[in-house]
């Protein structure tokens, strides 16, 4: 999977008011969640603070990346968890990141790809993708760009489901019964199937 570079400096304000302060000055509140633990079993979260800027590289983006953020100049490789944004303005008000590691699997989001002409679009249907997302389970090693699905077997009419899918070394989170993709009839192909059966 694709790495991005992450500039971050450790954050020592806190509350509402510092927040927005930050903010004005063009600088996005964010915390990192560490692989180490409390007394509680809760991971260690440590507070950052990142520019807009820099930050507009990992999220205005159709790729997903593997952060490698440097805070300070100490470099923590995470994956982006959360996101929290202005309903008016869409700019960034929050992030939040996970730290991974080389043995430790973590749950991912990683976007479907769509190969081949399906059956049922040569037919006249229509290919819908209902989801544009997967969670998988993996070491972060193991995470492709794109999770690729052949549709050229989906004939018209037909739909694929999450449970019809695997990947070596990824274990799928999706519920197995989410709908993938499927082949819509459309009102042309309608129309040829009610002539092809009057024909008959």
């Amino acid at each position: 999977m694709k790495e991005i570079t992450i500039n971050a400096q450790a954050r020592n304000e806190f509350g509402k008011k510092a927040s927005k302060e930050l903010r004005r000055a063009g600088q996005v509140p964010a915390v990192v969640y560490g692989v180490e633990r409390d007394e509680k079993g809760l991971p260690v979260a440590k507070s950052i603070k990142i520019s807009e800027k820099e930050l507009a590289k990992l999220l205005y983006t159709p790729n997903v990346y593997i952060v490698n953020l440097v805070v300070d100049g100490a470099p923590v490789k995470a994956i982006l968890k959360s996101l929290q944004s202005d309903f008016v303005t869409d700019r960034p008000v929050h992030v939040d990141f996970y730290q991974i590691t080389d043995e430790k699997p973590v749950v991912f989001e990683i976007p479907v790809k769509l190969n081949g002409l399906a059956e049922g679009v040569r037919a006249g249907g229509k290919l819908t993708l209902n989801v544009r997302k997967l969670a998988v389970k993996a070491l972060y090693t193991q995470f492709p760009d794109t999770l690729d699905i052949d549709v050229t077997n989906l004939g018209l009419g037909k739909s694929m489901k999450v449970g019809a899918l695997s990947y070596e070394g990824l274990e799928i989170i999706t519920s197995k019964e989410v709908v993938v993709c499927a082949v819509r009839m459309t009102r042309a192909a309608r129309a040829a199937a009610a002539d092809t059966e009057s024909a008959e």
